[in-house]
């Protein structure tokens, strides 16, 4: 975990793959935890300390976190995450290049909960919810392409299972359909840059994370 912005009311970090963002059946310490204690220590703060948690990133997946530090500034987020205030865009690196250098998807999602997997269909479906995504190709290595995508919705596994659905499985995401995993648990996606207007102070906040550091990553520098 780095932290890329922290101010009284906000922080933000950076993800490594392989952390949860929230507790769960595992047992494993979260980011969430490991945030609170940054800002126990950092800040000398006396009994529990609040920390509220604005959206996840699924756990092999890296990038940009956003926590909130006062019940203010949670309960704002909350809704600028719901009315898509908030702009994230994510690198996916794909074996395989689309079928346009660009363009939107727009299709419905299916989660089916027992399998932790998402199923996507190009017309409206029971329980299916709508999800919408831009994406364009921003680089080519030797064997791999790397694809920006933009989320307008955030449903559940939507860019994995949505660019596997268009043929274009991220690398290592073995539950869509990559041939063989990363070796080190990871997918081959993260959430690199997000904007929004502050929910407190109302300013301009523009951030980015660094790229992973292995040379499948560094080779589209």
């Amino acid at each position: 975990m780095t932290v890329v912005y922290e101010d009284n009311h906000i922080i933000v970090v950076n993800k490594d793959s392989g952390e949860i963002v929230q507790g769960d059946k595992t047992g494993d310490t979260p980011l969430s935890d490991i945030v609170k204690a940054y800002i126990k220590e950092k800040h000398n703060k006396p009994g529990n300390v609040f920390l509220g948690v604005v959206h996840r990133l699924d756990r092999p997946v890296a990038g940009l976190v956003v926590f909130a530090k006062t019940s203010k500034a949670l309960s704002r987020l909350c809704d600028m995450f719901r009315t898509s205030d908030i702009h994230k865009t994510y690198w996916a690196i794909t074996k395989d290049a689309p079928p346009h250098p660009e363009g939107r998807l727009e299709q419905w999602i299916v989660r089916n909960e027992k399998q932790n997997k998402s199923y996507v269909y190009n017309r409206e479906a029971p329980n299916s919810k709508k999800a919408i995504l831009d994406y364009k190709v921003i680089g080519h290595s030797d064997n791999y392409t790397l694809i920006e995508v933009h989320l307008l919705t955030g449903r559940h596994h939507q860019i994995r299972c949505q660019l596997a659905a268009m043929g274009c499985p991220i690398k290592g995401d073995l539950k869509y359909g990559a041939k063989r995993s990363n070796p080190d648990g990871s997918i081959s996606l993260m959430s690199r840059h997000i904007e929004f207007v502050h929910p407190v102070s109302k300013e301009n906040i523009s951030l980015s994370a660094p790229l992973p550091d292995n040379s499948l990553w560094t080779a589209f520098l």
